[in-house]
């Protein structure tokens, strides 16, 4: 299956990078990851750095999957808002969940600032606007649910919107603690932080079959053979490779475009990043060198287009709507892609055991917040693998009821 097309900007920013060897032997360890993307590299770093023998596999190489086309935004607000999981799911359960995501970018943070590669990393504030005044109830009903329960954030009215950005929104939510990222040099610096921790990992390694039980698996792959007492699954968009009954995911498509270089952001204030209320939203952020990264249009189709007049045209569009929010810019496209994308019925991701294959993890951060998950996927299986209790373990666990009776 493909997981992208089109031309992407991050491998271009690490053109040289640690590379690791095939597996060609018969091994032992603790736990094999499956899969060297955001969520592989983040178990292999937790696992590693909490002095689990772990041993990652990946059927290409490392960060060259989902986690190339990945935009790079660390916001703890989720696609469904608090107010909504509130509903479903109750309030406790709800701020539960968004305080672990809160906790889990600070966790994102500190690793990424004790890397020695440049993952480029920068704090940001994040703007969630109205995209028409119907959105400003449910946007003001969130912006007092975030406070009540401590989250930093600001209701911003139209006019302080439009004193500050050259576009007029009638209401917005100013969100601070979420971050920008490179995830591909970000990836390729934990994976190298892990390896020297002493996680074994492999490239061009993929993984054929597995038996036996929980404390005595083995997997198979093209050249060799991993005993592990415990199997993580952080196969992306591919969820069929996990098998198991639990991940039925709804999986679609995305795009997103890259520009050139602007001479000057000064309009973009402090270089916010911006997501908005209508399904599907388009997000946008900055960039170091003053690119501009704007995604979205997502469709219903879980291939990515393959013909670059197919993705050009998406581009043209996204390039379109940035230009309404900044008529001031002139921006010229010098990457655009279309991406596998996938979501959960109910919003939230699929980590931890699977109840029906004891040993076995999943890892699957589906949604907007994927490395955010990842991040909380990593410690819920570090703690089961350790015997200890997570606090949101059982609001994302495979086999929640709410997931299990709306996933198609």
């Amino acid at each position: 299956m493909y997981l992208h097309t089109g031309s992407l900007y991050w491998p271009a920013t690490l053109p040289g990078h640690r590379s690791y060897p095939a597996l060609r032997e018969r091994i032992r360890t603790k736990a094999v990851i499956v899969g060297g993307g955001m969520s592989g590299a983040v178990c292999g770093y937790v696992l590693a750095k909490s002095g689990i023998p772990a041993v990652l596999i990946e059927q290409r190489t490392v960060a060259s999957g989902s986690t190339s086309s990945n935009t790079g935004l660390l916001q703890y607000s989720n696609d469904k808002m608090l107010s909504e999981f509130a509903c479903e799911i109750g309030e406790e359960a709800a701020v539960r969940f968004y305080r672990a995501c809160k906790q889990a970018a600070e966790h994102i943070a500190d690793i990424a600032e004790s890397l020695p590669g440049k993952s480029e990393f920068k704090r940001r504030s994040s703007l969630y606007f109205a995209s028409n005044a119907q959105d400003v109830p449910a946007l003001r009903k969130e912006y007092d649910l975030l406070v009540r329960h401590g989250f930093d954030a600001d209701w911003w009215d139209v006019e302080r919107i439009s004193s500050r950005f050259p576009f007029r929104k009638e209401g917005a939510i100013v969100t601070r603690g979420d971050a920008e990222i490179n995830p591909f040099r970000f990836v390729h610096g934990m994976a190298e932080a892990a390896a020297d921790s002493g996680l074994r990992i492999f490239e061009n390694t993929a993984m054929l079959s597995t038996e036996g039980k929980k404390g005595a698996y083995r997997i198979r792959t093209d050249n060799g053979e991993i005993e592990a007492e415990h199997i993580v699954y952080a196969v992306g968009y591919t969820p069929e490779t996990a098998g198991g009954q639990w991940i039925r995911a709804n999986l679609g498509r995305s795009y997103a475009i890259v520009t050139s270089p602007l001479p000057s952001l000064a309009e973009w204030h402090e270089r916010f990043m911006l997501w908005e209320t209508a399904r599907p939203y388009l997000y946008a952020r900055t960039t170091a060198d003053n690119r501009l990264i704007v995604g979205g249009l997502d469709e219903n189709v879980r291939t990515p287009v393959l013909q670059a007049q197919d993705v050009r045209t998406r581009a043209m569009r996204l390039l379109a709507e940035i230009k309404k929010l900044f008529p001031g810019l002139k921006p010229k496209i010098d990457y655009s892609w279309c991406a596998a994308f996938g979501e959960s019925a109910d919003g939230l991701p699929w980590l931890g055991e699977d109840p029906d294959r004891p040993g076995q993890h999943y890892c699957l951060g589906y949604g907007g917040n994927g490395t955010i998950y990842s991040m909380l996927g990593a410690q819920i299986i570090r703690d089961r693998i350790l015997g200890e209790n997570n606090p949101v373990a059982d609001i994302v666990k495979p086999n929640r009821l709410v997931a299990a009776s709306r996933s198609k």
